[in-house]
């Protein structure tokens, strides 16, 4: 049986974690606002109508911003149908999930909603049907204290204190053919530029995201963001990325190492963006935004142009099973790998909708599979990220070819001396693991936390003195050591 060897040196630094990493997304689509963080009358809801028990999961996840409204969604709409009096607020036609729209939930909503889950908002405005003005004013409504329109209609709403949204998304996906108002690469970068630059003399410390691919399967792929960075360099401080992974699309043993697709994509990303800094002769460089990724069995959807109109269409509440699990887990190596320059990341969706946390309406709320990895990444990876030496045996894969079957990333926090280990083994056989402390004398294993596909509840793991590390067949594992003296 051969053997994986993992060491680890505090010499190998790749950046510090960004919190901001783990963060997620809320869209008005299908059950993830309605019924899903939101519904009155839910025996867990507060006066304002949002659901505790979800609450409760949001804080348990360890969510640190949270994208909203879209997403599809925001290319058709008026922020403004979603503030003030619920009972003035108009019900609208939502072009993107071709859904009865309520408004009921709105930006307030989300706010108030955002301080008690305690996560950061990441906004993104309309640069689809709408543009510039509307931007800039919600802006004003969010940022400014008073004394102007937008600020002063904020306060008549009941909201004295500004919202103070530090993160910008200009538009959504906006190569997409899907998108209502889709626009080139040039018209978007010249609109996104022109937004961001009236965004920002609202509010000078504002940071703002220009859309990036849709995926990188698009046929403009970096094209786009070269000709996207070409004309909004100076405006915007991030580009996005969106990608997902089909567990029906390719083989098992491709789908096990969609990270490797992943760390390719960022790779591109990032030279594409560098490429342009060069052309412009810039000295700031373009950090990424990974704000929608997740696993997605897409395969399996319904477009929107063959459903019916309906209020509250449950879209894509995919079931999540260990593999899943272990899949979502090496999607977060691979972001920690790249903490250099992936600093935002927004997992799709946080409830309902290809989600970590499910719901019944007037019912229970549950963590799926694809839950654990992600609430245990984000609680343990603290400090800064190491990039491990690593060698393992190979698995063969019909995309990739032969691929590592054990893929790893380390955090070590010096303040506390926390020292953990991100793993997967995504072959199909074990893999004998030894981890080479030698530049941590004194560290020792504390905890070792498991799922796997055969095993997908999480579990931790009795500690032994071994040398060795049996990992199962394609199973995930956080090893957490800590300094002897601090044990």
């Amino acid at each position: 049986m051969a053997v994986a060897q993992l060491t680890l040196d505090p010499a190998f630094t790749i950046a510090p974690v960004d919190r901001r990493l783990f963060g997620s997304f809320v869209e008005h689509m299908g059950r993830c606002v309605y019924t899903g963080i939101f519904e009155p009358g839910h025996p867990s809801a507060d006066a304002d109508g949002l659901r505790g028990d979800v609450l409760d999961l949001v804080r348990e996840l360890g969510v640190t911003t949270v994208r909203y409204p879209g997403g599809n969604f925001v290319s058709g709409y008026r922020w403004e149908d979603g503030v003030g009096p619920r009972g003035d607020r108009p019900r609208r036609l939502d072009l993107a999930w071709r859904a009865l729209e309520s408004n009921a939930f709105g930006l307030n909503e989300f706010m108030r909603w955002s301080s008690l889950a305690g996560v950061e908002p990441m906004m993104a405005v309309n640069l689809g049907t709408r543009g510039i003005e509307a931007a800039a004013e919600l802006v004003e409504y969010c940022n400014l204290a008073e004394g102007t329109a937008a600020s002063d209609l904020r306060r008549k709403h009941g909201v004295a204190q500004p919202h103070d949204v530090r993160l910008w998304c200009l538009g959504n996906e906006m190569d997409g053919p899907w998108q209502i108002g889709s626009l080139t690469a040039d018209e978007y970068g010249r609109l996104a530029a022109r937004a961001g630059h009236a965004m920002r003399r609202v509010d000078p410390s504002i940071e703002l995201v220009a859309c990036g691919s849709s995926n990188s399967d698009m046929p403009t792929f970096a094209a786009w963001e070269a000709t996207v960075l070409e004309h909004a360099y100076d405006q915007v401080d991030y580009i996005s990325l969106h990608t997902y992974y089909d567990p029906e699309k390719h083989d098992e043993a491709s789908f096990r190492a969609s990270a490797v697709d992943l760390d390719g994509f960022i790779d591109n990303v990032v030279a594409t963006a560098d490429h342009v800094r060069a052309r412009l002769r810039r000295q700031k460089r373009i950090k990424l935004s990974l704000d929608e990724w997740n696993v997605w069995y897409q395969s399996r959807f319904t477009e929107p142009e063959d459903r019916a109109i309906e209020e509250l269409p449950a879209l894509i509440e995919d079931d999540y099973n260990g593999t899943d699990a272990v899949v979502v887990g090496n999607l977060l190596i691979s972001m920690l790998r790249h903490a250099d320059r992936v600093t935002v990341g927004a997992q799709a969706q946080l409830v309902n909708v290809i989600a970590p946390i499910r719901t019944r309406a007037g019912g229970e709320a549950w963590r799926q599979t694809i839950f654990h990895p992600f609430a245990h990444t984000a609680r343990l990876a603290r400090g800064t990220v190491l990039r491990p030496a690593l060698t393992s045996p190979d698995m063969t894969t019909g995309r990739f070819g032969a691929v590592p079957s054990v893929d790893a990333v380390a955090t070590h926090d010096e303040e506390s001396g926390a020292l953990t280990v991100f793993l997967v083994n995504r072959g199909a056989e074990p893999v004998p693991l030894t981890v080479d402390l030698r530049a941590f004398p004194r560290h020792r294993l504390r905890e070792h936390l498991t799922l796997s596909a055969e095993k997908p509840e999480l579990t931790s793991l009795a500690v032994s003195d071994g040398d060795e590390i049996l990992l199962p067949p394609v199973s995930w594992h956080a090893l957490c050591l800590t300094p002897e003296e601090s044990q």
